[in-house]
C-alpha cells in the first residue's frame, strides 16, 4: 500500500553558523506552517521523519542534538517542532537527506512512495533532498510556506526548479495531501 511520509529537514538547530542571522527571520515566518503540517501528519498517522545535520559531531545522536538545541538561545524555534515519541530520526552529514544515510532504506521499509518536505534551507538541503527523492522515483511535495531560506531569490528559484525539473508538487502546507 502506498504511503506518504513527512520529512522534517534540519529544524533541530542551534543557529550557531555564519548564515544564521539571514535564516532566522525566515524560520520564524515558516514555523507556524511547519507546526500545522506536523500536527496534521501526526493526526493522520503519517510517519514523521526528522533528518538533521549532525553539525560535524560524529558522536552525536538525535537526543543530544535536540538537547543542545533546546538549551541554546533559539530554543523557541526548536521547541514547537521537537520530535515526539513516535517520530523517526536520521542523522545526516551533508546537504541531502539521502546522501549516505539510511533514509532510502527506512522509506522502503515503511512502504513510502511519497515524501512531503518541510524545514530548512530551501535553496540548499531541501533542494538537494528533493532531487535525491526524485531520482529514487519518489513523489515529492514541498510545502512552500513550511520551508525557510537564507536568500529569498535563490529559494524562489529552487522551488521553481523542484516543480519544473523534478515534477514536485509545491503548495501551501494547508493544501498538502498525504
Amino acid at each position: 500500500m502506498a504511503q506518504s511520509a513527512l520529512i522534517v529537514i534540519d529544524m533541530i538547530n542551534t543557529y550557531d553558523h555564519d548564515d544564521a542571522a539571514l535564516l532566522i527571520p525566515s524560520v520564524e515566518e515558516s514555523l507556524p506552517a511547519v507546526t500545522r503540517l506536523l500536527r496534521r501528519a501526526r493526526e493522520l498517522d503519517v510517519p514523521v521523519i526528522y533528518v538533521n545535520d549532525n553539525f560535524g559531531q560524529w558522536r552525536s545522536h538525535h537526543g543530544e542534538l535536540l538537547e543542545t538545541a533546546l538549551k541554546g538561545p533559539h530554543a523557541d524555534l526548536v521547541r514547537p517542532v521537537a520530535p515526539d515519541d513516535a517520530s523517526l530520526f536520521v542523522v545526516k552529514a551533508r546537504h541531502s537527506a539521502f546522501y549516505e544515510t539510511p533514509l532510502g532504506y527506512l522509506l522502503t521499509q515503511q512502504g513510502v512512495d511519497h515524501v512531503v518536505l518541510c524545514g530548512q534551507v530551501t535553496e540548499q538541503c531541501v533542494l538537494y533532498s528533493a532531487l535525491d527523492a526524485h531520482i529514487r522515483h519518489l513523489k515529492v511535495t514541498v510545502a512552500r510556506d513550511a520551508v525557510a531560506h537564507i536568500h529569498p531569490d535563490l529559494a524562489e528559484a529552487a522551488l521553481r526548479m523542484m516543480e519544473r525539473n523534478m515534477g514536485a508538487r509545491v503548495s501551501a502546507a494547508e493544501d498538502v495531501r498525504f
